[in-house]
């Protein structure tokens, strides 16, 4: 019985960070939802080992991978003797700011304990994804929600009105760890999550663009330019909104209008080989 899996990239409306903590990460507050950009996930059982496989050359098919990581730790925690081979069809940019690895284990969490009978709630598995990454616990629910803590505290929230997302990415990695390890709390900008969730519950799309933040976004505009430039040949070429989503690189536009989203999106095929145009989804497919 092969199981198939939709595992969709996320944004963040607001990422602000609070403090740190003395477990070493980071205090978050997040306003998070998903988007129509997807990867697509294979399950099919095995006697007893676990194997990776993808045709991109980006995805690791060891420990390194966190969809891995997710059928191991369901293998080992529940006495599994059966196996899974995960086949990834990688459809989200890799280490883009996406939460892609990060929903490729919500995934294997959601298709595991389907195959293996283990009979498990969406609350249950959200807790074993917090043990895997910090995007995981929202990622096995997705729609949208407001994250807390380091961001396992899931609290789901209302879908923000319909409109399109042009997401794009610069040929460039960043690592999480080194914007954080540049953040200067002090000096750095805070969003305004009490009004972007209280935006959210009204459903209005223009409090909503007028109060996307992220703290980490001032850490990576000033170590990669290539960011920037994109934030402002987007907000030249017209978007409701324009902010960069997670850590980085990918920075991502607001945009009501069919034409002028697709004018925004034609406008960065010259200039970025990775861009989408796709709708806001925002809602949980998975109950």
């Amino acid at each position: 019985m092969q199981i198939l899996e939709k595992a969709p990239a996320k944004i963040n409306l607001s990422l602000d960070v609070l403090h740190k903590r003395s477990d070493g990460f980071h205090e978050v507050e997040m306003v998070m939802t998903t988007v129509d950009l997807a990867d697509r996930i294979e399950l099919t059982p095995r006697p007893s080992e676990i194997s990776v496989e993808s045709e991109s050359r980006f995805v690791p098919n060891d420990e390194r991978n966190l969809a891995y990581r997710a059928a191991k730790l369901m293998k080992d925690r529940f006495g599994v003797e059966k196996g899974v081979k995960i086949f990834i069809e990688k459809n989200i940019p890799v280490a883009a700011g996406l939460a892609g690895g990060s929903s490729d284990a919500a995934a294997v969490l959601r298709g595991v304990n389907r195959m293996w009978e283990l009979g498990l709630g969406m609350d249950e598995l959200a807790r074993l994804g917090a043990e895997i990454g910090s995007d995981v616990s929202f990622c096995v629910y997705g729609g949208t929600a407001l994250a807390t803590g380091r961001g396992e505290k899931i609290q789901s929230m209302q879908a923000p009105p319909p409109c399109w997302v042009v997401l794009s990415k610069p040929t460039i990695g960043v690592s999480t760890q080194s914007i954080y390890q540049n953040l200067d709390l002090d000096g750095a900008e805070h969003p305004n999550t009490t009004a972007m969730v209280e935006a959210l519950k009204n459903g209005d799309y223009e409090g909503i663009c007028a109060n996307v933040g992220n703290t980490l976004e001032g850490v990576t505009l000033a170590l990669h330019e290539e960011v920037g430039q994109i934030k402002t040949q987007m907000k030249q070429a017209g978007a409701d909104a324009v902010l960069m989503s997670g850590s980085g690189p990918t920075v991502f536009s607001l945009v009501e209008q069919d034409a002028r989203a697709q004018r925004i999106y034609n406008s960065l095929k010259g200039f970025c080989t990775e861009v989408y145009m796709v709708r806001m989804l925002g809602y949980r497919e998975n109950t």
